[in-house]
């Protein structure tokens, strides 16, 4: 009997370890794609601000906006979705936001998939269905 309880013991304090790294490295993850997000976003309000006028305008070199900007494309994939860049093969963000969140005809239109000219407006579309 005092085997079996060892035996049991063991198999518990395994059990325990691997959810716990499992639950660590997911963690982690996690973090790391926020991260992403994060620096995406602050790189868009970093370009954001630099078309405000400045004072020495002949010293300030303009760039055109539209070759600057890059476009993003939202879509479903396994049930989840998915940012890819505009080449639509590199993915940018893995959002774990399940499809089935959305209404029925914006089922539709993500299993298609939406094209959006920045990353702020994929944070807002996705945050206006999920909150």
């Amino acid at each position: 009997m005092k085997r079996y309880m060892i035996c049991l013991f063991l198999f518990v304090a395994a059990s325990t370890v691997c959810l716990g790294l499992g639950f660590m490295a997911r963690r982690e993850q996690v973090r790391s794609q926020e991260e992403t997000a994060a620096e995406i976003l602050s790189e868009e309000q970093t370009e954001a601000s630099e078309g405000v006028a400045a004072a020495n305008q002949e010293q300030v070199a303009h760039e055109n906006r539209e070759e600057v900007q890059e476009e993003f494309y939202l879509v479903s994939e396994d049930g989840f979705l998915l940012v890819f860049l505009k080449d639509q093969e590199t993915i940018c963000l893995y959002t774990h936001v399940p499809l089935a969140d959305f209404p029925k005809e914006e089922q539709e239109k993500l299993r298609e998939g939406i094209w959006f000219p920045s990353m702020m407006e994929v944070f807002q579309y996705l945050e206006s269905y999920t909150s």
